[in-house]
């Protein structure tokens, strides 16, 4: 039996071909899709001091930023502060010679070094990625802030 000029094999074979290439298609979008979009994003950053602090402040922060699923992981070490780490945040938007309010607060346990995950808002994703943002070690001495880490990728 033909179905508008084609045999039932030949309607059978198209579909065949057909859904090959459908999936096909999917397939390979979907991969596109994930490769084009994941990013991983290394920064870091020294701890300045701020503040009038004049503490030998030493130590870094590295992370990674995974656009993807929106979040910041970070180890970061520190040393020579006037005293215990009292709070510590993830601040921004500032370039390095601004201050800027507190975006994600860093969970305590407070130490030499430290490390966690950060779970970010798009935009504060994009204030990450252009470097503008900083984390801040305060103390009892200075409630304010007593050492800096402008994240950046350099």
């Amino acid at each position: 039996m033909a179905l508008a000029g084609l045999s039932i094999q030949g309607t059978r074979t198209m579909r065949k071909r057909t859904s090959t290439l459908f999936l096909s298609t999917v397939f390979t979008a979907g991969l596109m899709s994930t490769s084009a979009f994941a990013d991983t994003v290394h920064l870091q950053g020294k701890f300045q001091p701020e503040h009038g602090a004049d503490s030998p402040i030493t130590g870094q922060v590295s992370a990674e930023l995974d656009t993807t699923e929106r979040t910041l992981s970070f180890h970061l070490d520190n040393d020579h502060l006037s005293g215990p780490i009292t709070a510590a945040h993830l601040h921004g938007p500032a370039t390095p010679d601004k201050e800027a309010g507190v975006l994600v607060p860093i969970l305590k346990p407070y130490g030499i070094e430290m490390h966690g995950l950060l779970h970010l808002s798009a935009e504060q994703v994009s204030e990450v990625k252009s470097g503008k943002t900083y984390i801040n070690l305060h103390t009892a001495k200075y409630p304010a802030g007593e050492a800096r880490a402008q994240l950046t990728t350099n």
